[in-house]
């Protein structure tokens, strides 16, 4: 993987524009503090349809938002040493062309600020200069003793590079996501060691691999996402159980709930519109 510095800013590209001058005009108001990734899609990160899998699709989005707040001065080097961390809590994600058979594919960051206790964050998919989709992010910081939110301004108010937020009118709108009216699969799974990451609880990946196992492999194979929410409840730690059910509606919209099989509480929340 390629990772660039980049003035960043939001591009309203359509699927016609086809040559890197016609991009480097859209790049003429730009603010700072953005990242672009170019990414070799490995086979590994494919389905058989060739289509991105869910989950390498949420690493990369991990991963590059991780290496942009490294870089930018609020990354994990800068909170583990104030017993803090950043918590993933929404994600809202449009796609007029999900990945698939896309082997050069192009993911652009830009963390968008703060207000008292939440950081947003957005990202975009290319394949070459067509844009595939957008996604939106909710973060917290969290001490990671007590679980409880920390004010981000008492952390970062001295950092330029995350500004206080300011919405724009082509920001995505998160939806709310109902409850599971009924349950049309279900399937229990265990947190593995694997399924860890660097703050002892399972990488946030995994929730989607859970709520999308239960589908029958027909659905799974002859549909790509077209919209996703997902909703980050609570952490689930190794050797612990979860239960995945799932209600599939007419209009090939999927409701997911992850619960803690002991406990019964909320995990996640997912919503996906499939095309």
């Amino acid at each position: 993987m390629e990772y660039m510095k980049i003035f960043w800013n939001k591009p309203q590209l359509t699927q016609n524009v086809s040559s890197l001058s016609a991009l480097l005009c859209y790049n003429r108001l730009m603010i700072e503090n953005g990242y672009v990734e170019n990414i070799k899609v490995k086979y590994s990160e494919m389905d058989y349809n060739q289509a991105l899998k869910p989950f390498s699709m949420l690493n990369y989005l991990q991963d590059i938002a991780s290496k942009n707040a490294e870089d930018s001065g609020f990354g994990y080097s800068f909170i583990t040493p104030k017993n803090i961390a950043w918590f993933l809590l929404k994600y809202h994600m449009e796609f007029s062309d999900y990945p698939a058979g896309v082997r050069d594919l192009t993911l652009k960051t830009q963390p968008r600020g703060y207000n008292k206790l939440f950081a947003y964050r957005d990202f975009e998919f290319f394949d070459g200069t067509s844009l595939l989709g957008r996604v939106a992010s909710i973060w917290a910081l969290v001490d990671i003793t007590t679980r409880a939110l920390i004010p981000i301004n008492n952390v970062l108010c001295d950092n330029p590079k995350m500004p206080p937020y300011q919405k724009q009118p082509d920001d995505l709108n998160f939806e709310k996501i109902r409850p599971l009216a009924k349950i049309d699969y279900e399937k229990e799974f265990e947190v593995r060691y694997n399924d860890l990451d660097v703050n002892k609880h399972a990488n946030n990946g995994n929730y989607i691999i859970w709520a999308f196992e239960p589908l029958d492999f027909d659905f799974k194979s002859a549909h790509k996402i077209k919209t996703l929410d997902m909703v980050y409840k609570k952490e689930i730690k190794f050797g612990e159980k979860l239960i995945s059910q799932v209600e599939l509606k007419e209009d090939n919209t999927t409701l997911h709930l992850l619960k803690h099989a002991g406990s019964g509480e909320e995990l996640c929340l997912i919503q996906c519109k499939w095309t």
